[in-house]
This record gives C-alpha cells, sequence and structure tokens, in this order.
C-alpha cells in the first residue's frame, strides 16, 4: 500500500512551498483577503492572530470556496503578511521551519 496520499507533496513530488508558490499565483485574491481580515482584528484590538482563523473565515465568505485552499499553507501566508507587514511580526507565533 502506498504511503503517500493522492495530492499530498510526496504525491505530486512538489514541496508544500513549491506548491503553495503555484497556488499563491493562480489566486492573489486569497493573499488580499487574508491580508484585510488580518488588518481588521488588529485594528480591532487584537494582539495575536491565530492565522487558521482568517482562514476559516476566507472559506465561509468565498461563495464557493477555493479550490486547493490547504491548510498547510498556513504558515507560508503568515512569514508572507510579516514580510509585507513587519509591524504585524509580533502577532503571529511562528515555528522554525523544518522543511524548504
Amino acid at each position: 500500500m502506498p504511503i503517500a496520499v493522492l495530492g499530498s507533496h510526496r504525491a505530486t513530488g512538489r514541496t508544500i512551498t513549491e506548491q503553495f508558490h503555484a497556488f499563491d499565483a493562480h489566486n492573489p485574491h486569497v493573499y488580499r483577503a487574508l491580508e484585510r481580515l488580518v488588518a481588521r482584528r488588529l485594528a480591532a484590538g487584537a494582539t495575536r492572530v491565530n492565522l487558521k482563523d482568517p482562514f476559516e473565515d476566507l472559506r465561509r465568505q468565498l461563495p464557493y470556496g477555493v479550490a486547493g485552499l490547504n491548510n498547510n499553507y498556513t504558515a507560508l501566508y503568515a512569514r508572507r503578511l510579516i514580510g509585507e507587514h513587519p509591524q504585524w511580526t509580533a502577532a503571529f507565533e511562528l515555528r522554525r521551519r523544518r522543511a524548504a
């Protein structure tokens, strides 16, 4: 029995980071929506943001969802948000990455 699950990085031969970049390139509206959701939370007084919450909010807001919106991408989106909004660094808790 194969260990890899269809759609996983092992089955596709692409890393999660490679899959993320492909998804992000085809769905730039996802990043913009996450950016707005995080900005609203911080403006409302939040000092910490768990990106899983805005991720799920986004899934509910989009009428048909977003095919391929993978939970594995939350950390990569958090890092991108911090990269583009360094003032948000303290709002996110990041772990050291084990893989590229």
